[in-house]
């Protein structure tokens, strides 16, 4: 079968993120599909971006084509990411016969995060006879209502709306991330029949073996912590609004008394008033680092005690989540700081650590506490149950097998 993967921002080993176009991909591949990648040419979420020449390229990645189209480089969230976005769907809706080239698709599947790929991908999925599949990230327009602060009324909201209602109706699937989703999703036009669930999920084979080891400013400053018996708490991932930063920071400085550091590793639009929130409040048990290669990722994680991720507390995540980031922190084997309010959570399903509610430092800081006092031999049971669940329920291999179900 031939599938066209249509998403913005897609990335790969090579690239960086996103990831799970790529493995969900390249597992098709393994079983004889033949898959096309459609992404824009510039992403702010990709480490690397492809070379190109002209406004569209072509590029063989373990056995996956990807079309390139040419986009316009952006900071943040303002104009220049809006016309990045059109500019990727103009390129797409105009070089379509490019796109597909000689291997006319069975399914289209739209997945950029935002709706508005819809429009292309109908076009084609109508001239080859395709199933249409909208795959759903986020709710889109209301993450950026309720995370970025967008207007209900502002035009362009106003406009990915009507995508989003548009893609409920007219696809033959609707493939969720966000399990308690469809709830929503009813409200905006889509009948249960369509609505399938596939979570995130990890590549085995990247958690096996020798990893990569951490940058030595990184490995150098878990060594210093170390030498001072600190008990090691570690985030990995972007600093957006989203992340609720903020409270772990909080938190760290309610236990600035006991010999516990706070390891932030990553970049975003938030790192510098984080920072800036440090200085001023003088916490001096918080470290920011800078990124790491993906490689590097299970090395760094494994070398810290307990592991964070956060949430602001938003009626968004009532539909659910799914956090690639969570899903390496149980890779990693390590227990878990989950401050989160949502439908699901995979720290309580699995026990392989502490929830509590999201934007909610001093249960933040007591959990730190907790698991302070926890026997080395407790810490590593909660980290292993984590483990065990992702590989009984997230492994790539199967979460594409349910794919193809789902299309078929």
């Amino acid at each position: 079968m031939n599938i066209l993967l249509i998403n913005h921002y897609a990335g790969s080993i090579t690239h960086g993120m996103e990831y799970r176009p790529y493995y969900l991909a390249r597992e098709w591949v393994k079983q004889g599909h033949h898959v096309t990648i459609a992404a824009a040419s510039y992403s702010h979420v990709r480490r690397e971006q492809p070379a190109l020449c002209g406004g569209l390229g072509e590029e063989r990645i373990d056995g996956i084509r990807y079309v390139w189209l040419k986009t316009p480089r952006y900071s943040g969230n303002g104009v220049r990411r809006v016309l990045n976005m059109f500019c990727f769907l103009f390129r797409l809706w105009r070089h379509c016969r490019r796109v597909v080239g000689d291997y006319p698709p069975a399914a289209v599947i739209a997945s950029s995060t935002y709706p508005l790929d819809i429009f292309p991908a109908r076009r084609i999925a109508e001239k080859h006879g395709a199933k249409l599949l909208f795959e759903v990230h986020d709710l889109w327009p209301l993450t950026p209502i309720q995370i970025g602060g967008m207007s209900p009324t502002h035009p362009f909201v106003a406009l990915l709306q009507f995508a989003e209602n548009y893609a409920y109706r007219k696809s033959d699937r609707v493939i969720s991330m966000l399990p308690g989703a469809f709830e929503y999703m009813r409200e905006h036009g889509l009948t249960e029949d369509k609505f399938r669930y596939v979570p995130n999920g990890v590549d085995l084979a990247e958690w096996e073996g020798k990893h990569a080891p951490a940058p030595e400013q990184h490995a150098e400053c878990l060594r210093s912590l170390r030498r001072e018996k600190r008990f090691i708490v570690g985030y990995v991932g972007g600093h957006q609004p989203s992340n609720a930063l903020a409270t772990l920071l909080e938190a760290a400085e309610m236990v600035h008394d006991y010999p516990v550091a706070f390891v932030l590793v990553g970049q975003g639009s938030e790192k510098e008033r984080l920072r800036k929130y440090a200085s001023d409040r003088a916490i001096a048990n918080v470290v920011f680092l800078p990124p790491v290669p993906k490689s590097s990722v299970p090395g760094l994680l494994a070398a810290m005690d307990a592991l964070f991720i956060g949430w602001k507390k938003i009626p968004l995540y009532q539909y659910g989540i799914s956090p690639n980031k969570l899903l390496d922190y149980m890779m990693a084997g390590k227990p878990v700081i989950h401050a989160v309010s949502s439908s699901n959570d995979l720290v309580a399903d699995s026990g392989c650590g502490i929830s509590c509610a999201g934007e909610d430092s001093r249960a933040v800081g007591a959990a730190v506490l907790r698991l302070l006092d926890c026997s080395d031999a407790e810490r590593a049971a909660m980290g292993q149950r984590g483990k065990d669940y992702v590989i009984g329920h997230h492994q790539y291999s199967f979460l594409a097998e349910q794919y193809l179900k789902a299309i078929e």
